[in-house]
């Protein structure tokens, strides 16, 4: 009896609405409370991250050990060049010695000369052959095109009959180590003229001119 007047009685009104005001702080209590980040979301992320970081190691240790291996190889390469340019004065006090002897001189001299000459000739040879085993490589621009990187222009030579800027003469020989210059060329370079088919042009241009 006194349950059921509890919930029919004049009571009942006031328990209902101390129910929904329970309910209604529990759902504001519940809104309110942050919620609890999944476990396999975050687990995700941090595998994300260490994936990022692994990449990103990889790619620095992959330039590291390029750049390793282009400073041994730099090394191994360039380590002579300052020898190597100390030979390159010896081999040309050679070729001077060499090139002051006199045609006539040569073609009359006798076997201790002759011999002397040949011991010369073949130190030079020998010394420039070592120097290209050590990479050394002896230039060649006679006819090729004046280039700034592997010549030293000393003086022009008038020459219609080549191209202007050829390179006609080499007073001193130059020499590359790897893929450098160790001593560029001292050449001499033609003053080309104007091809004949040009000049021929200029000429009936200057006639109807006049």
């Amino acid at each position: 009896m006194t349950d059921d007047t509890t919930k029919n009685g004049p009571d009942a009104p006031a328990a209902d609405a101390a129910a929904d005001a329970a309910a209604y702080v529990e759902n504001e209590t519940a809104q309110q409370e942050p919620a609890q980040p999944d476990p396999i979301e975050l687990l995700k992320a941090e595998n994300g991250e260490l994936r990022d970081r692994y990449l990103r190691l990889a790619a620095e240790m992959d330039n590291l050990r390029r750049r390793t291996e282009r400073e041994v190889k730099d090394a191994k390469s360039y380590s002579v060049a300052g020898f190597a340019r100390d030979m390159l004065a010896v081999s040309d006090n050679l070729r001077r010695a060499l090139d002051a002897i006199p045609p006539e001189t040569r073609a009359a001299a006798d076997a201790g000369l002759s011999t002397l000459i040949e011991g010369v000739e073949m130190t030079e040879r020998a010394m420039l052959s070592a120097l290209e085993r050590h990479g050394v490589r002896k230039l060649e621009p006679v006819g090729q095109k004046f280039d700034p990187n592997f010549h030293q222009a000393m003086f022009e030579v008038p020459n219609p009959d080549v191209p202007n800027n050829t390179v006609v003469q080499v007073v001193q020989a130059g020499f590359t180590i790897g893929e450098r210059v160790l001593r560029p060329a001292m050449v001499g370079v033609a003053k080309g003229g104007p091809k004949p088919a040009e000049a021929e042009t200029n000429s009936v241009f200057d006639e109807k001119d006049a």
